[in-house]
């Protein structure tokens, strides 16, 4: 969501996290180059150090200038516990993980099918963010898959870009309706990466707050290409008006 009053110390704040951002990702690419690996298609699993990055860095980019990311649907990614002790794997309770190059939303889906199963406990969110072990790897994966998104397949709507299509379709239903708390947890249940999802919610609480009654139609969707397989991609387009409810 873009906010165009700012503070000449708010500009300051953002120029310097764009220039962290820039470094790194400059950083990433420097050391992917050097390693001089090709993709290959058949790896499905790597093993990387997780010191800082002035430290391991370099060393790491070995393991993933491997990866070819258009045959990749699903990471797990494992790590050691630094801080916290447990006798069993912990899931994590995020269901975002935010790097300054990218954010990697987390299968929410495949955690509930683990935590299912009772074998796995829920990491203290605290004690998450406090370990390293396996937050060095994330800028690292969003570089490699240039901000990889998972969004769900429902089988029951046939191919991919139908199931895609019944997913923007709910969110669209509910935006409709103009409740911006049944819209929040859509996107918590779903996890869809609609990229105008804070500016519509702050679009619908004001809304509902209004004196003036309006009513929001969706007008126009479309795909920019059909997803066949899970290592195609494509972008939603959507357009709606509010208008004067009568």
């Amino acid at each position: 969501m873009q906010i165009f009053s700012l503070s000449i110390e708010d500009d300051f704040n953002v120029h310097c996290l764009a220039s962290s951002a820039n470094k790194l990702a400059e950083e990433l690419d420097g050391w992917l180059r050097a390693s001089g690996l090709s993709k290959s298609p058949d790896v499905r699993g790597v093993i990387a150090p997780h010191a800082g990055y002035s430290y391991s860095g370099r060393a790491a980019a070995f393991a993933f200038g491997n990866i070819d990311p258009s045959n990749i649907s699903r990471i797990f990614l494992l790590g050691p516990s630094h801080h916290y002790y447990t006798p069993k794997c912990a899931l994590t309770r995020a269901t975002v993980y935010s790097t300054p190059i990218g954010d990697l939303p987390v299968d929410l889906e495949v955690s509930e099918e683990l935590k299912a199963t009772g074998k796995f406990e829920l990491m203290d969110l605290q004690v998450d963010e406090a370990e390293h072990s396996m937050e060095m790897h994330l800028p690292y994966l969003a570089k490699v898959f240039h901000g990889f998104n998972y969004v769900h397949y429902d089988k029951n709507h046939g191919a991919i870009h139908k199931s895609i299509e019944a997913l923007d379709n709910m969110g669209m239903d509910l935006i409709e309706t103009g409740d911006p708390d049944a819209f929040k947890r859509y996107l918590l249940d779903t996890n869809n990466t609609i990229c105008g999802r804070h500016p519509i919610s702050v679009f619908l609480h004001m809304l509902k707050n209004s004196s003036t009654k309006m009513k929001i139609k969706f007008l126009w969707y479309e795909q920019s290409s059909h997803c066949k397989t899970t290592r195609d991609s494509s972008v939603s387009y959507a357009s709606a008006a509010a208008k004067l409810d009568a």
